[in-house]
């Protein structure tokens, strides 16, 4: 039996979906928060990273029990978007499942903030004082979370509606490094010939972390092969893969020069060999594919020695499983995927993110793929977020008390797994001495790509779950 606020859930999702809310651009979703905050005459703090905590007092008689926290993220992977600044989200249900039309759902994190809001907005609910916290960039760089004031929260309980997974309890995630990295060049103009764009298509992309192990093919793999091939027969003016940081990426192009009719057929060439190549390799990736066109004019070329450093950078640079781990039998324990790749107007830009569950092997593999830019290709590179490893004692009081919670709400007992994805969690055991987090949610599919979806019937059972929850805090 659904509560009677389960539909105020989705009516929430819904509203946050007409807010665009890309990384780093989150001011317009946190002055949603505050507004929400202000129309129900509740606490609130917004810090200078525009991450806002929402405070709500326990329910009558239940004063004395111990805070809990609700924790979210107000940032989304937007992709497949023309205008992630401006373009709203065009959300339907469908079997079961409810999608997104050709972009990114927002699922992840948004349907988590809307159970959060629900509970603020419903005093019939049962529960201790509250905390409910919202943190910005959390799926680029994690900013919000590492620069948290030490006495931005109180509670020490934290429930974390991030998770994707519906039949577990997420106790571990891997530390993240993301890297940028630039190759400087000097651009030529262009001279004359006949400009053709190869494109590499129609990949399932997805996250970088949870579906690094799933066999999907990478854009940055295929597309690099093509450039080696062609660069000393023809002049290269663009490259642009990816479409997120934190995605595997799931299409690619390259914008180029040719002279001789002989260099076009060689590029044809090598466009059916790719396509060959990646139909053996890549089988769980069927519809990714590889072809060339006519296109326009640029006026500008890269030259030939900063495209071969490129190349040589991305062939020593390892992309997806590292290590497997011993200790979590079919977990991958250490990964990196190369997520963009931009030529800019004097830089080539390559985004690279970092897991493991072993912050030293991090940190080491980290710091080897900076030195190869910086040797082979003489990049600089910075790090833009370093996220530890997080752990918790999968035998505590707190996380008994959640598991016991699915066992007797819908019947049967979740798993308590360490996933391959980053989470703030290690940034909160850091700023929170004490502090104990238990991560849950609904089945999310595919996030960070256009096939992300949601499955409808676990909303309501992670619903029913939170609130009876809240009921034994209190």
């Amino acid at each position: 039996m659904t509560h009677p606020t389960t539909e105020r859930v989705f009516s929430i999702f819904r509203e946050l979906n007409q807010i665009p809310r890309p990384s780093h651009h989150e001011e317009r979703v946190a002055n949603y928060l505050c507004q929400f905050a202000e129309r129900l005459h509740l606490e609130y703090e917004r810090d200078k990273e525009n991450c806002v905590v929402i405070r709500k007092a326990a329910s009558p008689g239940h004063e004395g029990a111990e805070p809990v926290v609700l924790l979210n993220h107000m940032d989304m992977v937007c992709v497949g978007m023309n205008d992630p600044l401006n373009d709203p989200i065009d959300a339907y249900e469908e079997n079961g499942w409810m999608k997104a039309r050709d972009t990114s759902l927002g699922a992840d994190n948004g349907i988590g903030l809307s159970m959060a809001l629900a509970v603020l907005e419903d005093d019939s609910i049962v529960h201790p004082a509250l905390e409910v916290i919202t943190t910005t960039n959390e799926e680029d760089g994690m900013s919000g979370a590492s620069q948290l004031s030490k006495d931005f929260l109180k509670g020490r309980k934290v429930i974390n509606l991030d998770s994707e997974d519906y039949d577990t309890i997420t106790t571990g995630a891997a530390g993240a490094c993301l890297q940028f990295h630039r190759i400087p060049i000097n651009r030529e103009t262009s001279g004359e010939g006949r400009w053709l764009r190869i494109r590499i298509e129609g990949g399932l992309g997805g996250h970088s972390g949870v579906d690094i192990n799933k066999g999907r093919c990478s854009a940055a793999i295929p597309m690099r092969c093509i450039v080696k091939a062609i660069c000393h027969r023809c002049d290269i003016s663009g490259i642009e893969i990816g479409e997120a940081n934190a995605s595997i990426a799931s299409k690619g192009e390259v914008v180029i020069c040719v002279t001789f009719d002989e260099v076009f057929e060689f590029v044809k060439q090598q466009v059916d060999v790719i396509n060959q190549w990646i139909r053996e390799e890549y089988s769980q990736d069927p519809s990714i594919t590889c072809s060339v066109e006519e296109c326009e004019v640029q006026e500008t070329v890269i030259p030939t020695k900063a495209i071969e450093a490129l190349v040589n950078c991305l062939e020593q640079v390892p992309q997806g499983v590292v290590k497997m781990s011993e200790a979590m039998p079919g977990t991958v324990e250490t990964s990196n995927n190369i997520g963009r790749i931009v030529t800019e107007e004097n830089h080539i830009f390559v985004s690279t993110h970092t897991r493991s569950f072993i912050d030293n092997d991090m940190a080491v593999l980290s710091e080897t793929i900076a030195k190869t830019f910086t040797a082979v290709g003489g990049a600089t590179s910075e790090v833009v977020m370093s996220a530890p490893a997080w752990q918790e004692v999968q035998q505590s009081p707190f996380l008994q008390v959640v598991s016991n919670t699915f066992q007797d709400v819908l019947g049967w007992q979740p798993r308590m797994v360490a996933m391959h994805f980053v989470l703030e969690a290690g940034f909160f055991v850091q700023h929170y001495p004490g502090i104990q987090i238990a991560s849950i949610g609904p089945r999310i599919v595919e996030p960070h790509s256009t096939s992300e979806r949601v499955e409808l019937r676990t909303i309501y059972d992670i619903w029913e779950v939170l609130l009876e929850l809240l009921r034994r805090l209190s």
